[in-house]
């Protein structure tokens, strides 16, 4: 009898609610590249919000350098305590195939918190110096003349340079690059002409394509996207299967307690519902993911695998 009271006792009785952790002081927001590029944007819109639901302010610091190596290996030394993270771009798929002696192992030493935003991109010319209105059509236009042309990206290994590559590795085109310091100044020179085409953000792009400036000829995403639905997918336009988008992705350090990862995905996703940030980031031309722990621990280690491929299949070096 004595078992059986203390037993109703013990269902009767509700088991207290372990409290959800929250930080103990300011956290520290890892922006691997320099201000006012797409990951410090991303990072200081979600900050604020995320530090609201966390109950402590997130301050963002950029450690840029070394194509995001460097902020993510100060990431990587961290303490596994959610009091630093990071937010990073697909550099941090592409990285561990092009730089050696890094110090840390990007498969091993980060916890994937969530992919925040992907950015989709846009193949786009000059039509005052290419009349393409199509993909099939550049590459018509492109193939006898491929030895005397170049096109632009951000940068070496960034998605615009590997969305290029792939797209003239599979169209079978030899053209030559130039790696500018940003999507702008590459933008600049094709609007002078002085470029074939680049794969620009539709944040730097959409507006010149809408004044007439540029013609965009497809864009990277698996659908079409809403600023330009008359505008097919790449992989609409006889490349199956075509697919390169920027995205950037929350990180903390490996160690991390799964319970300070699954508090800082939910913050990270209240930011995302933010009817500010979501505006903001329509403006950009950014699309708003928030995927779980699980399911971004899966994408970034397929994209690490495909970005190999990648690498592989078009020789991209760092230069």
């Amino acid at each position: 009898m004595l078992r059986r009271a203390l037993l109703a006792t013990a269902i009767a009785t509700p088991v207290a609610a372990q409290a959800p952790w929250a930080p103990a002081r300011p956290i520290r927001m890892i922006a691997p590249y320099p201000p006012g590029g797409g990951v410090d944007t991303t990072s200081r819109l979600l900050a604020v919000p995320m530090g609201a639901f966390l109950g402590q302010p997130v301050v963002v610091e950029n450690r840029g350098g070394a194509g995001g190596s460097i902020g993510a290996g100060e990431l990587a030394r961290s303490a596994p305590d959610g009091q630093t993270i990071m937010i990073d771009a697909m550099a941090h798929t592409v990285n561990p195939h092009l730089i050696r002696g890094l110090g840390f192992d990007y498969a091993t030493a980060f916890a994937p918190v969530s992919q925040v935003v992907v950015l989709p991109q846009i193949l786009a010319v000059n039509p005052q110096h290419c009349p393409a209105k199509t993909v099939q059509e550049f590459i018509a236009w492109a193939k006898p003349r491929a030895a005397t042309l170049s096109y632009g990206s951000s940068g070496n290994a960034t998605a615009a340079h590997l969305a290029a590559a792939l797209f003239l590795n599979r169209a079978g085109l030899d053209i030559t690059h130039v790696p500018y310091r940003g999507g702008t100044p590459a933008l600049q020179d094709l609007l002078g002409g002085n470029i074939a085409f680049v794969f620009g953000t539709v944040s730097s792009t959409l507006q010149l394509v809408r004044d007439g400036r540029l013609v965009a000829l497809g864009v990277t995403t698996a659908t079409r996207i809403a600023p330009l639905p008359d505008v097919p997918t790449i992989a609409e336009q006889g490349f199956e299967g075509f697919e390169l988008n920027e995205w950037n992705g929350l990180y903390a350090p490996a160690g991390t307690p799964a319970p300070v990862v699954q508090r800082l995905y939910e913050a990270a996703k209240h930011a995302l519902a933010d009817a500010t940030v979501r505006q903001r980031l329509d403006a950009l031309g950014a699309l708003p993911v928030g995927t779980d722990p699980a399911t971004f621990a899966r994408f970034v280690a397929d994209q690490r695998a495909l970005m190999g491929r990648i690498v592989r299949e078009t020789r991209i070096e760092i230069g």
